[in-house]
C-alpha cells in the first residue's frame, strides 16, 4: 500500500528486476557515472521531453500563417457565436 509523501523526503523508492538493475549499473559504469546519478539523468531527460510533446504545439509555417491571419482579419461572428455570446452575464 502506498504511503502518504512526506515533503521532506528526496528519496523514490521502486523495485526494478534484476536484469532490468544490472542493464542500468552497466550504462551507468560506462559513461563512468554513479547508478542513482545515472538513472536521475536520464529520467529527468525523458521527463522533460514527455511533458513537452504534451504541452508544446508546433505548427508549420503555413499553420503559423493562417493563424496570424485569422487574428489580423477574424471572420465574422456567425449565429451560435452572438448567442453565446448574448447568454454571457454582464461584466459590468
Amino acid at each position: 500500500m502506498p504511503q502518504n509523501p512526506i515533503e521532506t523526503n528526496n528519496r523514490l523508492s521502486l523495485r526494478i528486476a534484476a536484469e532490468d538493475k544490472s542493464l542500468l549499473l552497466r550504462a551507468a559504469v560506462l559513461q563512468h557515472s554513479h547508478l542513482t546519478e545515472f538513472v536521475i539523468r536520464h529520467a529527468v531527460s525523458m521527463a522533460h521531453q514527455v511533458i513537452r510533446q504534451h504541452e508544446q504545439l508546433e505548427l508549420t509555417h503555413r499553420d503559423s500563417q493562417q493563424i496570424l491571419d485569422l487574428l489580423d482579419n477574424p471572420p465574422a461572428p456567425n449565429a451560435r457565436l452572438q448567442a453565446a455570446a448574448f447568454g454571457l452575464p454582464d461584466m459590468a
